[in-house]
């Protein structure tokens, strides 16, 4: 198994040696590298690319939570895991989709149950099977294929140049390095100049559906939705490498879309 890529962040050096050993004793990860700071970690993290960011809230300069939202605008899929004395930010840590939220002090063993949750997801092959039904896939709500998709093209404007698409085959729109990534089904990508809710405006909604504050995915391809993390969810589509996410609240409004 590839060893899952971890990044730390705290300005307490107690707090880092704690957050230290999880990490080299956890099995399946390698520690990349620590910061003191905010502005720190966003230029260890664009240097590094972790999977996975275990981190304070409130730290010098940038906060975790302004941290949380960089990492999100550059990879939605990066797990977000804090780390702080603070309850009162559990709140916005959840707004910004983090896998869990530990408070300090906390147990050793509460820690090391959520890395073996995130190896789970990151690296199932890697996993004994599930047991109970909550960690199974949830199959995607079906409903009859339209006999008529919408038929019409859209006008794109992207880095080189203009294209014009058949909107039914627009596969996904989500934000990955700071720029809005327009997804075809055949693979074709087109780096855009429009932002998330321009083109959330623009896709017909019986088609396409916002899942996240990154992520707008065509419903008919679907494949299935599973758990990932406390209040988000895997989007499977059929027929790509890629993946969506979806919050708690917009699962739910999309099963009532299929009622």
């Amino acid at each position: 198994m590839t060893p899952i890529r971890i990044l730390i962040a705290d300005d307490d050096p107690g707090m880092r040696l704690v957050m230290r050993r999880l990490a080299e004793t956890a099995e399946g990860y390698e520690l990349v590298g620590e910061a003191v700071d905010g502005e720190r970690l966003i230029a260890l993290y664009d240097e590094l690319r972790p999977e996975v960011v275990l981190m304070d809230v409130e730290m010098p300069g940038m906060t975790g939570i302004e941290c949380a939202h960089a990492i999100q605008d550059r990879d939605p899929h990066t797990v977000l895991v804090f780390a702080t004395a603070h309850e009162e930010y559990m709140k916005n840590a959840f707004e910004v989709y983090a896998f869990d939220y530990l408070v300090k002090p906390f147990r050793v063993e509460r820690a090391m149950q959520t890395l073996d949750r995130i190896r789970e997801r990151l690296r199932p092959e890697a996993a004994a099977a599930p047991a109970d039904d909550q960690s199974r896939a949830i199959a995607a709500p079906t409903r009859p294929a339209p006999t008529d998709m919408v038929p019409g093209r859209m006008m794109l404007k992207h880095r080189d140049g203009v294209s014009f698409l058949n909107i039914p085959e627009i596969a996904m729109v989500m934000r990955e390095n700071r720029s809005t990534i327009l997804l075809m089904q055949d693979g074709t990508r087109y780096v855009v100049g429009d932002g998330m809710a321009d083109l959330d405006v623009r896709l017909p909604d019986e088609i396409f559906f916002r899942t996240h504050k990154s992520y707008i995915v065509n419903l008919n391809l679907i494949e299935s939705i599973s758990p990932y993390g406390r209040w988000t969810y895997i989007v499977k589509l059929r027929g790509l490498k890629e993946d969506a996410l979806i919050t708690h609240d917009r699962f739910e409004e999309l099963q009532k879309r299929f009622l």
